[in-house]
């Protein structure tokens, strides 16, 4: 059976939801400590367009999602992304294909950055990011506190070959 990507749906919920708190438990993956309670929390004012999953027959293997970094005109073509592995799945290229597709993707829907924000401690994340074009900007010490430790985000980004380039 072939691995397929498209775009997330309300029904995809529970999957999206376990993957998510699969990550939050790994303590490396995001600074939150629980899932939204609801599809429209998770979604909140992600480009819906840019927000996918991989599937293998009704199985979910993983997701992504592109955030908008501001309401403001002038950054309209900067977005966040966020991915999360489906813990049986990590290590298969799930999180490549993923990440490709949400490239393309972005691209599609005029996206000229892409931003990602890592725990240093997720080198896997920080890995899939350079492979995919990603390139280290800085790292933002001390940012936030994940069960009361602090922690350093890396911040990586990805400049469009083809959008914004005027």
């Amino acid at each position: 059976m072939t691995i397929s990507i498209r775009k997330v749906t309300e029904d995809d919920w529970e999957q999206v939801k376990f993957i998510y708190e699969a990550g939050i438990a790994t303590k490396i993956a995001t600074f939150e400590t629980q899932a939204p309670v609801t599809y429209e929390q998770w979604i909140g004012n992600a480009n819906r367009e840019c927000t996918l999953i991989a599937e293998k027959g009704s199985d979910i293997l993983g997701w992504c999602k592109l955030t908008p970094v501001s309401a403001r005109k002038v950054y309209s073509g900067v977005g966040e992304v966020s991915i999360y592995i489906h813990p049986m799945a990590k290590g298969t290229g799930i999180g490549n294909l993923l990440l490709q597709n949400l490239i393309q993707r972005s691209e599609e829907q005029g996206f000229w950055t892409l931003e990602a924000k890592i725990f240093k401690e997720n080198e896997a994340s920080i890995h899939l990011h350079k492979k995919n074009g990603f390139k280290v900007v800085g790292i933002r010490e001390k940012i936030g506190k994940r069960d009361g430790v602090w922690k350093d985000n890396v911040l990586l980004e990805r400049r469009s070959l083809s959008v914004g380039i005027d």
